[in-house]
């Protein structure tokens, strides 16, 4: 029964956040803390020494940084602004949460930790650069952006790292033992998402003078492109035997970061297809769990 039930979970999270948007919205303030929680307890099984740049992480990047450009040019015949937000979709930095769902469909951590990183930090450097060859130019400096972009994923990425890695050597008991209660991590990812989805329909539904031609575009273009980044991803991630996790890395988007740059730097109303993600990859990640802990399940019948 109880397993069961967590099978339903994450999609009765996605019904809850489209429903009652109006209320879950009101608490996207407290979304930064269960993800900070979340990464905390998933940090709490990773040690320094599994961090390590791999040619899988630079091959993942160079997938970004190149495809952006090249998934703008191809859309951009279409429509402009569709383009922008194709653009964004592809460009957008891995999310810090990546590192949960990852540890949860049993591929490697520390592997997608380390492109945490690495994804940040080259997006960071190479956003500022971008953007004005895109959309419109923005007044901000490259300095300005790129310490904001940094701050912006800093405290909420590398805090818990640091504090778990601390916990390890002060309070290893403690922490292996924190470490060992996955199930805390997975419901406080289906609060997280009943949020996230809450307020992603709150931006869809209150936006003011709506192109529902453009945004259907901009929709239908997130899910083409999001479930190819997922599928490219774990397609790189078989020739190293971890389809898992560059699956996560290149399809799983920090789409808060996405929305406020595409508002930032390009047409606001491209910013409809990282908010669109949202559903997309929510939707994807809560499939593949699913199906996870229904095999899980079954190899445990078996076993019997």
């Amino acid at each position: 029964m109880l397993q069961t039930i967590k099978n339903w979970t994450l999609p009765i999270a996605l019904i809850i956040g489209i429903i009652a948007y109006p209320w879950v919205s009101r608490l996207i303030i407290g979304a930064p803390c269960i993800i900070f929680i979340m990464l905390f307890i998933t940090f709490c099984k990773l040690s320094p020494r599994d961090i390590h740049i791999r040619p899988a992480h630079i091959r993942l990047l160079l997938v970004q940084l190149t495809g952006c450009l090249l998934i703008y040019g191809i859309v951009r015949l279409y429509h402009p602004v569709v383009a922008q937000g194709a653009f964004i979709c592809v460009l957008a930095p891995t999310a810090i949460s990546a590192a949960v769902i990852t540890g949860m469909l049993g591929g490697n951590v520390a592997f997608l930790t380390s492109y945490l990183l690495l994804c940040n930090l080259g997006i960071a450097i190479a956003a500022p650069l971008l953007f004005p060859f895109i959309g419109s130019h923005a007044d901000m400096p490259f300095v300005e952006a790129f310490f904001y972009i940094c701050k912006k994923i800093g405290a909420v990425l590398l805090l818990p790292l640091f504090l778990a890695w601390i916990a390890q050597y002060y309070i290893p008991k403690i922490t292996k033992a924190i470490a060992d209660f996955p199930s805390l991590s997975f419901y406080l990812w289906a609060i997280a998402l009943t949020i996230v989805t809450g307020n992603t329909v709150k931006f869809l539904v209150e936006q003011e003078d709506p192109n529902y031609n453009v945004e259907i575009s901009l929709a239908v273009v997130a899910l083409i492109i999001c479930a190819g980044q997922f599928l490219l991803g774990r397609r790189i991630g078989k020739r190293y035997a971890d389809p898992v996790s560059c699956g996560q890395g290149l399809g799983q988007k920090n789409t808060i970061l996405a929305i406020w740059m595409a508002q930032l730097y390009l047409n606001p109303i491209s910013s409809v297809a990282p908010a669109a993600y949202v559903l997309w990859q929510n939707s994807i990640n809560s499939y593949q769990l699913w199906r996870q802990n229904k095999g899980n399940k079954k190899k445990r019948y078996e076993i019997k």
